[in-house]
């Protein structure tokens, strides 16, 4: 969330709670409060956007992951090698 505080400050030329709210509801996934004037702060608003959402996928994946190859694991049926014969 700094990253995005300090992008908005002084690239988006924010004041630091307009910054503050715009990164908070750019994480959240709700989308930017204020709309960027120049071409530097719809720059970075569009990267931090982009970094959020694929920061955001990555650690629910590896957050889920256990969870899913656990339940993965109690699902998987072993067969006798005797029946196979």
């Amino acid at each position: 969330m700094l990253v995005g505080i300090l992008g908005y400050h002084y690239l988006g030329n924010l004041g630091w709670v307009d910054s503050i709210l715009n990164a908070a509801m750019i994480l959240t996934g709700m989308g930017p409060v204020d709309p960027m004037k120049h071409t530097v702060g719809k720059l970075f608003a569009s990267f931090y956007a982009l970094f959020s959402g694929i920061v955001f996928l990555s650690s629910i994946a590896v957050l889920v992951s256990p969870v899913v190859h656990q339940f993965m694991f109690k699902l998987h049926v072993e067969e006798d090698s005797k029946d196979q014969n």
